[in-house]
């Protein structure tokens, strides 16, 4: 009987008259389907672990939250209309839009998604507190849980207010609340799905999960209740479906991106820049008919993180200061840009804040130039002369960094610095370093939000891994005292003299080695239209359409 419906449905389907083919290519053509990889890999679709790109963009599709981002880094409303700050800074009162549903699910009455309300938000918030794989509480430090709050720091007034109380006046806490992390989830969710959250996405995000096949395909399809809409009143997204692939060979990737398969192919490590870029870092001219290329500042630092922990860490020669200094000078960083990202990016020749930010100033934070005489200098202050005595220091990285950390492995050899490198798979080197196992290794950190401190959070001796992203144990009386003086600074011509002041410090005692400020990049399909770029490198496909080319 199977086989008799196979045939006879094939038998229709070659048998359709030519209007009934044109009719069904039409419409097949026009669904707007978004195509993209994701090499690195998605674990969880839960926002309260959005702690990485991949699950970052996944989650900026899925989720809204109170605030958010445009593309010059403003911030502005979302599910929340408008707030309100006390005047001692303390209070924060939002406003919610009252046409804001969740996703159609299972777990709802008649699989009809809700309202959102107030209550949903401080349900979101408080989970945070509690949920063992994210790191979200640490950004939460702040809040007031005493008894003038009667220990509760998120409070539904009603259905459309909802209060945050802190201890004292938090600078970033708006641009933090643009995170990820700070999504709006339905408790009922929680309650049906259980420890299976994070495979079961129920936000209120353009797109909602259709289909997961876990390393191999994630589908998307258009929210038909979003509530955004353009400056034309047409309710966005555009797309009707995002599709992601999760190649991690970045030479097949790159041929289904020309195949037409991939739609956008992002990062400098996700292509082969040597063929693909000029020296210049612009497009070949090779590939000019087969895509387009784009190119902005990234509010990103590639760095190699030096464990400073005298527990964890014992007898290393890390953790003298003049040794990670010495390591430092060793490094061209001109030619790493040059030579191994064609380009792309800025040598790290300041501090470990990058270009973009408004405390960079490079007359201000001066950090390390290749320098053989000064590594000779400190080599020797160390107790190593010319390496003598020196124990050998394993370089963890991953695969992606392996041409870099070869050049790096022969700088340092110059100095007779015996460094051997150890090539991790990503899920592993991630666990290790959240448990400081490694005592050198290739990380970079990306803006989570829009101020310097969020990447001093990381030096700050409160925020040790596993804890926080100290990931280095560095501890400095002095940086942490500047860092809380930062957080109460309203003034910004004083926060930014404070900034310049903590990278100095950083400079000095050298827990990192900065390599180089990084730059986004991406290729991208000729008939995408409204992909756009801003320094966070955050993927919205709210307004991207795909435009049909005609047959030549």
């Amino acid at each position: 009987m199977r086989n008799f419906l196979t045939i006879t449905t094939l038998l229709l389907l070659f048998n359709c008259t030519n209007s009934e083919k044109n009719k069904s290519s039409d419409e097949h053509d026009q669904k707007m389907v978004f195509y993209y990889n994701e090499k690195d890999g998605i674990s969880s679709l839960d926002p309260a672990e959005s702690n990485n790109i991949p699950h970052i963009w996944i989650c900026n599709q899925l989720y809204n939250g109170l605030v958010q981002l445009d593309d010059s880094l403003n911030v502005l409303s979302c599910i929340a209309k408008y707030w309100e700050i006390s005047e001692d800074g303390t209070k924060y009162t939002f406003y919610l839009r009252n046409d804001v549903y969740f996703h159609d699910n299972p777990c709802f009455p008649n699989g009809k998604g809700r309202k959102v309300t107030a209550y949903d938000f401080e349900f979101s918030f408080n989970r945070l507190l509690i949920t063992p794989n994210s790191t979200a509480a640490s950004l939460l430090s702040y809040i007031d849980r005493s008894e003038r709050t009667n220990f509760r720091p998120f409070q539904s007034i009603n259905d459309s207010t909802f209060v945050i109380y802190l201890k004292q006046p938090y600078s970033v806490f708006l641009n933090i609340l643009t995170m990820k992390y700070f999504s709006v989830i339905p408790y009922e969710a929680i309650d049906y799905y259980k420890k299976s959250f994070h495979n079961h996405a129920v936000g209120t995000g353009p797109f909602m999960l259709k289909q997961w096949d876990e390393g191999n395909k994630l589908i998307l399809v258009k929210n038909p209740n979003y509530f955004e809409k353009d400056e034309e009143g047409n309710r966005l997204p555009y797309l009707d479906a995002v599709s992601i692939s999760f190649i991690r060979d970045k030479e097949t990737a790159f041929i289904e991106f020309l195949n037409g398969k991939l739609d956008m192919i992002s990062g400098a490590d996700a292509i082969n820049i040597n063929e693909v870029l000029d020296k210049s870092g612009m497009l070949n001219k090779n590939y000019a008919s087969k895509c387009y290329l784009q190119k902005g500042n990234y509010l990103k630092t590639d760095y190699i993180g030096l464990l400073v922990d005298e527990k964890a860490n014992k007898n290393s020669p890390l953790l003298k200061k003049p040794f990670r200094q010495a390591l430092n000078y060793a490094i061209d960083r001109e030619r790493l840009v040059k030579y191994f990202r064609n380009g792309v990016g800025m040598p790290a020749v300041a501090g470990f804040i990058p270009k973009g930010f408004k405390s960079f100033d490079t007359s201000v934070v001066k950090g390390y130039h290749y320098n053989p005489d000064k590594v000779k200098q400190l080599l020797k202050e160390a107790g190593y002369p010319d390496g003598k005595g020196l124990p050998e220091i394993v370089f963890h990285i991953t695969e992606d960094y392996k041409e870099q950390a070869s050049f790096l492995q022969s700088q340092w050899k110059e100095f007779n610095i015996p460094i051997k490198i150890s090539i991790e798979q990503p899920s592993v080197f991630r666990q290790a370093t959240f448990l400081f196992q490694y005592e050198m290794f290739k990380k970079n950190w990306v803006v989570d939000y829009i101020d310097e401190e969020n990447f001093f959070s990381l030096f700050y001796s409160n925020n040790f891994v596993p804890a926080g992203f100290n990931y280095t144990h560095f501890k400095n009386v002095d940086f942490d005292l500047l860092y809380e003086k930062a957080l109460r600074t309203i003034d910004e011509k004083e926060k930014i003299k404070i900034y310049q002041e903590m990278d100095k410090i950083l400079i000095d005692e050298a827990p990192i080695i900065p390599l180089f400020y990084d730059e986004i990049i991406r290729l991208v399909n000729p008939s995408v239209e409204g992909l756009t770029l801003n320094p966070m490198n955050l993927l919205n496909l709210k307004t991207v359409k795909k435009i049909s080319k005609p047959n030549k």
